[in-house]
């Protein structure tokens, strides 16, 4: 099972989306885990809890395969290792970085980030955001981000479209699924998920009641990991609040770390270990990796473990699924914001760059290319306007 999802963390390129279709290809057609009904049923799970799906999903498969919690855990840290790996080293070798070269490179970078920025809010708004109503909420999302901005402003824009997406949101439209044969009884799904809800309320109390630096990074990354809805990009705008407001990373190295993560394969929250890497004050290096990268991907493999006893019954209730459909638009409105400040306003200083990343994104949008090639291209394009 490691050596499976060792091969899926190395070839998974472009994102969830795509990721989802890397699992079905090996793990449904080829080796014929599960069939098609419970790999949807899956999909749908962890769609509709926060964090990252396709990381949830491969959890989700390692627990059904595994028989088990060591099954779930071995496939998350195959599928996590490489990009992991990856985005530590450059952490380690930015600060080396040097030269017209080098700047013009972690440039290109910051140009990715809003050329794939922008496709994520494209996309999202065209299949989030369909009709008047969900338009709405993604707007009160927007205003309430912008004007109040941070972390509490974006918690209050989710639990806000929430609501609205009760009252404005229902449909009666639901379709049945087979039932999953999960491994974990009701009473072990309850206890993850007060484990979760425990983490999420206390962790906050202790990091104001202690200057530890371990809880600080600790609560960050937690949090940001457990209110990620809507897919890996929505991450963005909540570790900008939580590592870049207090001064831990400068948005010049924010950006260019999460342009690198668009070149890699495997989950976009393998972010969290250059971030955890490079973040001031300590812990850093080594030690603030592991513990960035295990508290951001904790939150979601908690719900996952905690939900699949009850998704059967509970994604068939109306009321959920309105609430779904308004957190979902919520956060088009938070990553619109996001795609202006910090994305485009610490990457795009004339019209050379606009042009970049406006090519970028037609790249990606229209012809279809994958986002390592975009990477390779707008890198090269910034080293040699660099050097002109």
């Amino acid at each position: 099972m490691f050596v499976t999802f060792l091969k899926l963390g190395l070839t998974s390129f472009g994102g969830p989306v795509a990721h989802l279709g890397y699992f079905r290809d090996e793990l449904v057609i080829r080796q014929r885990w599960i069939d098609e009904a419970e790999y949807a049923d899956l999909v749908a799970l962890c769609q509709f809890l926060p964090g990252p799906a396709s990381s949830q999903v491969g959890f989700a498969l390692g627990l059904l395969r595994g028989n088990g919690l060591r099954g779930g855990l071995v496939a998350w840290l195959g599928f996590t290792l490489p990009s992991a790996v990856i985005l530590f080293a450059f952490a380690l070798a930015a600060t080396t970085f040097s030269g017209p070269l080098a700047q013009g490179f972690l440039h290109g970078l910051k140009l990715v980030a809003v050329a794939v920025v922008a496709q994520a809010v494209w996309g999202m708004a065209r299949t989030l955001t369909p009709d008047f109503q969900r338009m709405l909420i993604a707007f009160v999302a927007a205003v309430i981000t912008a004007l109040l901005g941070g972390a509490l402003a974006q918690i209050a824009a989710i639990a806000i479209g929430a609501l609205l997406g009760l009252t404005l949101c229902r449909s009666d439209n639901s379709q049945a699924r087979t039932r999953l044969h999960y491994p974990q009884s009701r009473y072990a799904g309850t206890i993850a998920l007060l484990i979760f809800a425990v983490l999420l309320v206390l962790i906050p109390i202790a990091r104001n009641a202690s200057d530890y630096p371990l809880l600080t990074i600790f609560d960050a990354f937690y949090r940001s990991g457990a209110l990620v809805f809507g897919g890996g990009h929505v991450v963005l705008p909540l570790l900008q609040a939580e590592v870049v407001a207090p001064g831990w990373v400068t948005d010049q190295s924010f950006l260019a770390g999460y342009g690198l993560a668009q070149a890699v394969p495997g989950p976009l929250f393998a972010f969290a270990a250059y971030l955890g890497a490079i973040a001031q004050p300590a812990p850093n290096a080594l030690g603030g990796a592991l513990c960035a990268i295990v508290c951001i991907f904790l939150p979601g493999l908690l719900l996952v473990y905690g939900m699949l006893p009850f998704w059967d019954a509970l994604r068939m209730r109306p009321l959920a699924q309105a609430a779904m459909r308004g957190t979902n638009a919520a956060v088009v409105g938070i990553l619109a914001v996001a795609l202006y400040s910090p994305v485009c306003t610490s990457a795009i200083f004339n019209w050379r760059d606009g042009v970049l990343a406006l090519g970028g994104f037609v790249l990606l949008t229209y012809f279809k290319l994958p986002s390592w090639i975009v990477v390779a291209l707008l890198a090269s394009a910034a080293m040699i306007i660099a050097l002109v």
